[in-house]
């Protein structure tokens, strides 16, 4: 055992299944296999601050996907339960580089991981197929309105649309192929976002120093529309995890992505008070940065 009882005991309840380790709190999310065929020696729980939206699931999954055979997540808890082969020191190793602050709290040996059915893992690449599709057209949505408008906001915001579409898009190439085209689906997006955020930064700068005519109204409208996929999404996700909607309603409003909506129809509401450019201009500018240190964190992905 490599944490205190007293971190096991504070959880009241044991996971479901033969490895008597401490449980995620109520609202776990369903578990999901990795690789079936890997026997997994140990559970282990694992708090993750710095996880909050289902696209940095799907990086830590990436970042585990060779050593780990089942996944049971609790988003709103920010919580991992993790059945994996190894020593669990092993795994929040390979957890460090990703920068969200994992810390182990438990763990002990088991004899085999939980099964998942066809049908869920069916229900789940359902998801992501509508996850990714609502995201790709809200990036192409909100990036022509941006270019229309001259809003650095709303065309940060579609790039971080684009940034989870890249995440849920390699998790979908990646089903039925090997660790390494995973990780090469992975970081072929960060590339493609790193380079986006730098377009982004350039685009920003110069309507900085040349100057531009945010249409505010435009800027309000059209994130009032980004907001309401992105709660969509995140409602689409709930369906498959265990809890009622006040565990929804958290995992909802956790979630960086409406925060950045809502950053987008402030600054509108500011620009329309004030006439000035410079909310658009820092809003945007807050947003690149998001999206840059996201394309980072994926860059920072390592196989095995």
């Amino acid at each position: 055992m490599t944490s205190s009882e007293e971190q096991r005991g504070s959880t009241g309840a044991t996971c479901g299944s033969t490895c008597g380790c401490a449980a995620a709190p109520t609202g776990t999310a369903r578990g999901e296999h990795a690789a079936p065929a890997r026997h997994a020696t140990r559970c282990s729980h694992f708090e993750i601050p710095g996880m909050d939206c289902p696209s940095e699931e799907r990086l830590i999954r990436m970042q585990l996907a060779d050593c780990a055979s089942h996944f049971d997540f609790d988003l709103p808890a920010r919580r991992l339960a993790l059945w994996h082969s190894g020593p669990a020191e092993a795994v929040l190793d390979r957890l460090a580089p990703l920068g969200f602050g994992a810390r182990l709290l438990a763990s002990e040996a088991v004899g085999a991981a939980p099964t998942a059915g066809a049908a869920a893992q069916h229900a789940e690449g359902r998801t992501l197929v509508w996850l990714l599709a609502i995201n790709a057209l809200m990036f192409l949505v909100e990036g022509l309105a941006g270019w229309w408008a001259e809003s650095s906001g709303l065309l940060a915001d579609g790039l971080d649309m684009f940034a989870d579409a890249a995440v849920y898009g390699a998790a979908l190439w990646a089903v039925g192929r090997g660790v390494g085209a995973q990780f090469g689906a992975a970081r072929l997006a960060g590339w493609l976002q790193a380079l986006l955020a730098a377009g982004l930064f350039v685009q920003v700068a110069w309507r900085a120093v040349h100057g531009a005519e945010p249409l505010g109204a435009a800027m309000m409208a059209v994130s009032v529309v980004a907001l309401a996929a992105n709660l969509a999404c995140l409602l689409l996700i709930g369906r498959h995890r265990h809890g009622g909607a006040h565990m929804r309603a958290s995992y909802i409003f956790s979630a960086n992505d409406v925060l950045a909506n809502l950053g987008v129809i402030i600054a509108g509401a500011l620009v329309l008070w004030t006439g000035s450019q410079w909310p658009d201009i820092v809003i945007g500018t807050v947003i690149g940065v998001v999206v840059l240190l996201g394309a980072l964190k994926i860059l920072r992905l390592q196989p095995g």
